[in-house]
């Protein structure tokens, strides 16, 4: 079945044939990413563009943003949407793994996002366009912080959106890699559920540390006003 395409208030995702349709995950990464004094932008697994596009609203004209993605429908959907948005000559598609991506490039970055894989062995998706997007095999959190080590700006930021669970063993594996976090938003989909999803910023310096809380619903199809907020420059009223 066709997907419909996502509005916002300033730009249109396309997104029929995407591994993954706009989520909550890529919005809460896109609204949060620090862009203060960025002027390079790299989003590995970019799938439709949102973050990037994202990204490309909240930052100043000299910024660049590079999206990766190796899934070609995908890739595709990314170039059309970049193309219709406001910022088109500051995006760019390039159709490759981060992998291989990192060891023919030497630029570094300011600024890095992901919304990466997060099925485990346990929970291998059916489908072959959700296993290219989702399933570590095709990104393993070793490759991820791997490439980002190589990318990342000496002062440059990473930040990622994941499961809890997940998003603790990245930040242990990160650690001998010289990678520390730096802020760590829990973000709980009520204030009575458990903590479902981090947002954790990572650099080269481990100091200061900052974290606190979301939550995403007041009740079922009510946004909080704090997400609201948060998501004010973007969502459709």
């Amino acid at each position: 079945m066709a997907s419909s395409p996502f509005r916002f208030k300033k730009f249109e995702v396309q997104q029929d044939g995407a591994a993954h349709l706009v989520g909550t995950d890529a919005v809460l990464l896109g609204a949060w990413a620090d862009v203060t004094g960025v002027r390079s932008v790299l989003d590995i697994g970019t799938g439709t563009g949102v973050v990037a596009l994202m990204l490309a609203q909240r930052s100043d004209d000299p910024v660049h943003l590079t999206a990766i993605e190796i899934h070609p429908p995908s890739a595709a959907l990314a170039r059309h949407n970049f193309a219709a948005s406001p910022w088109s000559e500051r995006l760019q598609v390039v159709e490759v793994s981060v992998q291989n991506f990192a060891q023919n490039i030497d630029q570094r970055f300011d600024l890095i996002v992901s919304n990466p894989p997060f099925f485990s062995e346990l929970t291998f998706s059916p489908d072959p366009a959700r296993q290219l997007g989702r399933h570590t095999a095709s990104l393993s959190p070793g490759d991820l912080l791997e490439a980002v080590q190589k990318l990342l700006a000496p002062k440059g930021r990473f930040c990622v959106v994941l499961p809890a669970l997940e998003a603790q063993r990245i930040c242990e594996l990160a650690v001998p890699m010289g990678l520390y976090w730096t802020k760590i938003v829990q973000v709980r989909g009520r204030a009575d559920k458990p903590v479902e999803r981090w947002l954790v910023q990572f650099e080269r310096n481990p100091y200061p540390l900052h974290m606190e809380e979301w939550v995403i619903y007041e009740r079922e199809r009510i946004y909080t006003a704090a997400f609201q907020r948060w998501t004010a420059a973007y969502y459709l009223g």
